[in-house]
This record gives C-alpha cells, structure tokens and sequence, in this order.
C-alpha cells in the first residue's frame, strides 16, 4: 500500500501581511503628526495597540528606525525624532531640490481634471485650517503636494520625498498646533495658477517657495 506523504509546510503569508499593516498604519501616524516629537514607544504598546505578536511589531519599527520615522537609542529606547534646526535645514533643502523638479515633470501631464482635484483639495485644507486640525491639514497639504507628484511618473523621486516627509510629521504637528492658520498656504494658489498656464518656471518657484517658507517657519519655532 502506497504511503501518502505530507507535503512540507509552506511559509504562511499571513506574517509578512501583518507586519505590513503595522508598518503602513504606524508610518501613516508619524507622517500625519499623530505622535508628537519625542514620544517613547514600546513593542509591547505596539503589538498591543494592532493585536499582534511582538514579531511584527519589531520588524515595522526596524523598518522605520532604517527610514529616520523613529530613533533608537543606545539604551534601546524608540521614539519619534526631535528634530534640531540643523537637521530641519537639510530636510529643507533636500526638498527644495526634489518638489520643484517633481512639479516640473509632472507640469505636461497636469490636465484640467488634475488642477481641478487639486484645488478641491486645497478648499478643504482651507477648512482644516479654519477648523484648527493639525492632523487634518497636515494630511490635506501632503495629499495636495503627492496628487501632483504622482503625475511625474519619478516613483524613486517620490520614495525619496515621502521619507522626508515622514521625518518632518512630528514636528510639523507641533508647529502647527502653535501656528493657528486659518487658511491654506497662499504658495498653492500660484502653483495652481502656474499649472492652468503652463509656466514652468512659474511652477517651479511657486513650489519652491512653498517648501522654503513652510520649513522656515519650522525652523523659527523650533529656535524659540
């Protein structure tokens, strides 16, 4: 009689998907500013907070610690960056150099449907900044910037983009939680303008402008 084998036992792929699901939900929160600078996080809080092992919970920090989301300290200690005004000087200029060329590549691709979801998105972020929602309009103004990106067809560009992004969500919430804006950035109605006629070098200042004084802005604050 024939003996029936047992077929050796595959990697399941429930692992890796919810390793994932942490990662992209704890990522999305930094970026938004949902955890302010230089708040302490656990494994164990982690794995508690998304109903997981520990095993996936350590694997989305390392991931994020690797992108500068989250710090590690020599005691073990994890946290959310607190950024000095040295390093939010570099994350400026890196952005100063990667948004305006995004926008540049994105500008013969940018058809009226585009302008028109991307000003849609900036009456809402006007009503975020009149409702006082940090998150809100830290979510708004990079949805904004990224409907835009998206049309330069540079993903590594854009992976680049969002790491620093990422780093800057913290801090970004607490500035702005002090700012009090009751509008949106006045640089998005001329890069919308720029858009509708097609000014390249309109497009690229606009945006560039828009980065600079934002990040300005961080960076008095964070001198104060």
């Amino acid at each position: 009689m024939a003996t029936r084998t047992t077929p050796a036992a595959s990697p399941s792929p429930a692992q890796p998907a919810t390793h994932e699901r942490v990662y992209r939900a704890l990522r999305g929160r930094i970026m938004l500013g949902e955890l302010p600078p230089g708040r302490a996080l656990t494994l164990r809080g982690i794995a508690a907070d998304h109903r997981v092992s520990m095993t996936p919970a350590r694997e989305a920090v390392r991931r994020l610690v690797a992108e500068g989301a989250l710090t590690l300290s020599s005691s073990g200690r994890v946290a959310t960056p607190e950024l000095s005004v040295e390093r939010i000087e570099e994350l400026a200029a890196l952005r100063a150099l990667i948004e305006p060329e995004l926008a540049s590549r994105a500008l013969p691709r940018a058809h009226f449907a585009l302008i028109d979801r991307l000003a849609a998105i900036n009456a809402s972020l006007g009503d975020a900044a009149q409702n006082h929602d940090a998150v809100g309009y830290i979510r708004l103004n990079l949805e904004f910037h990224r409907t835009l990106y998206l049309r330069a067809q540079a993903p590594a560009m854009l992976a680049v983009l969002e790491t620093i992004w990422l780093q800057l969500g913290p801090t970004m919430r607490a500035v702005y939680q002090r700012m009090r804006r009751n509008e949106p950035p006045r640089h998005h109605r001329l890069i919308l303008a720029a858009l509708r006629a097609g000014d390249e070098p309109g497009l690229r200042l606009a945006v560039r402008a828009d980065v600079t004084q934002g990040l300005r802005h961080l960076m008095s604050q964070d001198a104060r």
